[in-house]
């Protein structure tokens, strides 16, 4: 069997946006299957019925990789795990550190009861967490460095991870931090309800405005996945934000990535403006290009994971910026997509079309 490769982001249809990514590929003649998330807990029936579908009709799945603790990723992997055989189930739990950050948390002199409500706050992967272990699926730790089959993990590295976990909004009030709890879930209301309030305005080739704000510390726990598969670097970066992404750019010498320059790159976040920045997006991808790529001729493609109903996403600051630096500019609105090399022919399926370039941008 020729090596290829074929990397599904599957529409995840909702009032939100959400991400389900399947793949397989060959490595020395030898078949793999490798779910990166699984979208809500509603999608992970399409996720089984897409992979019994085009993948051979399976009953084991090499490896399963839940990026970060979000319904939106996490959610439809328990029907992933309960449906298949599954060879590795790669995530992060907050409560096995639970005795290296302990000091943290005053509130707290017992590890266990730590541990119990760290899983309360995030049920999503300590549901996981709970199948796998019924099932005698082993669970590893994706910290930057680990090979996931074909993958390697850029970001987190172990120690960044926990601090995030101490940082978090949702995790209990730690030392040096402010109070947590409702006021936290407020203001976090506030802020989302004023990023939908948005007035757009024109803008010239190149120009870019991102958000001041940062995103959450449960995006920047986000999982990121480099491998170079059939000679194309592709890039899955979840819901990674700005300082994971430039962890991820630190990293890129060790794995032999030579930035910039990828060649399928997943927009973090369902292309929000808190995830990326001009700066970060020049070490990933290069610097703003003098006018737009001829059709044809762009120098990647970047990916959107964004439900149709979602007016939240894409923002068009994001895709604007993916064009200044020669992308061809995909998102699953409506429809999954297929990215590919050498890769079987599959009926009823087409090239994607392009988003057009936006010629206006949040203020």
């Amino acid at each position: 069997m020729s090596e290829f490769f074929e990397i599904d982001f599957l529409d995840v249809e909702s009032s939100k946006s959400g991400d389900a990514i399947t793949l397989r590929y060959t490595l020395n003649g030898v078949s793999h299957i490798h779910v990166v998330d699984g979208g809500f807990q509603d999608t992970g029936s399409s996720v089984v019925k897409h992979i019994k579908k085009y993948y051979g009709n399976p009953t084991y799945i090499d490896r399963v990789v839940a990026t970060h603790p979000d319904g939106d990723h996490a959610g439809g992997l328990r029907t992933v795990l309960k449906e298949f055989d599954v060879g590795e189930l790669w995530m992060l739990r907050p409560w096995v550190y639970a005795d290296k950050i302990i000091i943290c948390f005053p509130r707290f002199s017992s590890v266990e009861n730590l541990k119990r409500r760290l899983k309360e706050i995030y049920p999503n992967i300590a549901a996981l967490e709970e199948i796998a272990e019924n099932k005698g699926i082993p669970i590893l730790e994706p910290f930057q460095g680990k090979r996931i089959g074909a993958f390697t993990v850029m970001s987190p590295t172990r120690a960044r991870y926990l601090d995030l976990i101490v940082e978090s909004e949702k995790t209990p009030e730690s030392v040096g931090g402010g109070q947590k709890g409702a006021p936290a879930a407020i203001g976090s209301w506030l802020e989302k309800a004023a990023e939908r309030v948005v007035a757009f305005v024109r803008a010239v080739w190149g120009e870019e405005v991102f958000s001041p704000e940062e995103t959450s510390a449960e995006n920047e726990m986000s999982i990121v996945q480099y491998a170079n598969l059939c000679g194309k670097r592709i890039l899955l970066t979840a819901d990674a934000g700005r300082a994971s992404l430039s962890e991820a750019a630190d990293y890129a010498p060790y794995v032999g990535l030579e930035l910039p320059g990828v060649d399928r790159f997943q927009v973090p976040h369902h292309g929000s403006r808190r995830n990326v920045s001009s700066d970060v997006l020049n070490r990933l991808l290069g610097s703003p290009l003098p006018s737009k790529s001829a059709d044809g001729e762009e120098k990647f493609t970047a990916i959107i994971s964004s439900a149709k109903a979602d007016k939240d996403h894409p923002r068009k600051a994001v895709v604007r910026a993916c064009f200044h630096r020669g992308a061809k500019v995909v998102s699953t609105e409506g429809a999954s997509l297929r990215t590919g090399h050498n890769a079987p022919e599959r009926e009823g399926w087409s090239a994607a079309k392009p988003l057009a370039y936006p010629e206006v941008q949040e203020d």
